[in-house]
């Protein structure tokens, strides 16, 4: 029986049982590897010996030969999450470290097929690089200025005529009073453009606001790409970034079909990144051009399939099993 080892952890939402579901239907087995369980709860025996290696890891599911894993699946990582954070702060870190060093070492020497390769991932997740190889395949591309000179940003804006957006290279979040906030995509007011001293402790990225008429998820698996179509400009707080209201907009997204050659292009995007997977996020203008934003190499789905009923997690369970291969 094909055993799929899914890296995860204990908080990932409703993609791991819809993909669990996919690979029982299609009569495959997987195992559930929660990282931050780790090492606190779950134990890892690897051995190199003479002629002899074993590799298991075992958790409240039981006993995983890893041995017999023929594929993984890459999906969210939270290695020693649960080392008590009462240790002494330098040990807990060197604590975590190992931990992290143990792990990634343990995927990378799995001999299966990886959905997908975390170097590959980790390259991938350069949003510079993106925007270069898309225009390079000739998607289009928002003018993009990525800078902490507050006076190139000026001079930036005045060849703006939409405007001007500012979003952040890196996803993180900001805690006030225990309150998680996301930092979205936003516009770019004129006493914005008096007040840039900030960018001499953080660079920022801009871009040239893109007229929407629809917003567009393309999500990858293989050589199948899915699309779906969100009219955010229906909502005043999602007109800049549809996240912001994403809850209230789940019901409305709508399958799409892309046109053949802006199809063609994003998996050319995604073979120069060696990925099988990635979720890209496109403007359809309402003159009719395509956008390309960007590519999440292990980008949600899962309110895809609640909603249009996109049928991405039986196509990740078709890679996984080996159904669709390259």
């Amino acid at each position: 029986m094909t055993t799929v080892l899914i890296v995860t952890h204990s908080k990932d939402n409703q993609s791991i049982p819809l993909v669990l579901k996919a690979i029982a239907e299609q009569g495959g087995k997987a195992f559930r590897f929660d990282t931050d369980r780790f090492p606190t709860e779950i134990q890892l025996d690897v051995y190199y010996g003479k002629g002899i290696q074993r590799l298991i890891l075992a958790s409240a599911q039981g006993k995983l030969d890893l041995s017999d894993v023929s594929a993984v699946w890459y999906r969210r990582i939270g290695i020693g999450r649960r080392i008590p954070t009462t240790m002494n702060p330098q040990l807990r870190q060197a604590s975590v470290q190992e931990s992290r060093t143990t792990i990634q070492g343990m995927i990378a020497s799995l001999q299966a097929f990886h959905l997908d390769q975390l170097p590959h991932i980790r390259r991938a997740e350069n949003k510079q690089l993106q925007l270069q190889m898309a225009r390079e395949l000739g998607l289009d591309i928002p003018p993009t200025l990525i800078t902490n000179n507050p006076q190139a940003v000026r001079e930036f804006a005045k060849d703006c005529k939409e405007g001007l957006v500012t979003k952040m290279l890196s996803s993180f979040a900001i805690y006030e009073e225990g309150q998680q906030k996301v930092v979205f995509t936003n516009p770019v007011t004129a006493e914005d453009l008096d007040n840039l001293d900030g960018l001499s402790f953080c660079p920022m990225t801009f871009q040239e606001n893109i007229p929407k008429a629809l917003e567009l998820r393309t999500t990858i698996v293989g050589q199948r790409a899915f699309t779906a179509a969100i009219d955010s400009q229906t909502n005043e707080q999602a007109r800049h970034d549809w996240r912001r209201q994403g809850i209230a907009l789940l019901d409305a997204w709508q399958p799409y079909v892309l046109p053949l050659d802006v199809e063609e292009k994003l998996l050319e995007l995604m073979a120069r990144f060696r990925l099988n997977y990635g979720a890209i996020d496109l403007i359809l203008t309402p003159d009719g051009r395509y956008v390309f934003l960007e590519v999440n190499p292990v980008g949600e789905f899962f309110w895809l399939e609640q909603y249009p009923g996109l049928p991405i997690s039986k196509a990740i369970a078709d890679l996984l099993l080996g159904q669709l291969h390259k």
